[in-house]
């Protein structure tokens, strides 16, 4: 099966990826006043971040949810520096796995902006 995660795109966001083939997958929302970026997580991956994180649940759509803020941004970071959202931008993600767990305990005393 595959999961997605899905990314809000604001003005910013889109400026980093608008020279990417990403640009052309945006998915509009809400009469195209918000775009959204899913990216598709293979069932491997997509334990594996399970696993790291035991807040996050796959809600009924198949996207993964309650994902740390410290994830998702390195994810998004990750993403824009490669140009593509594939197994490989995950695994540049998991390599300082260790650092986004450690931003991620302080996001309950303090959620950070997306």
């Amino acid at each position: 099966m595959t999961y997605k995660i899905g990314f809000l795109i604001d003005e910013k966001r889109y400026e980093a990826i608008k020279n990417t083939p990403l640009a052309q997958s945006l998915k509009s929302m809400f009469g195209g006043e918000i775009k959204m970026l899913e990216v598709e997580v293979d069932e491997e991956t997509a334990k594996r971040i399970l696993a790291e994180f035991p807040s996050a649940r796959v809600d009924a759509r198949g996207f993964l949810e309650d994902l740390p803020v410290a994830f998702k941004r390195a994810l998004f970071e990750a993403i824009a520096q490669e140009g593509k959202a594939d197994k490989s931008v995950f695994e540049k993600v998991f390599q300082k796995i260790d650092v986004i767990k450690e931003a991620a305990k302080k996001e309950k005393e303090y959620v950070p902006p997306p």
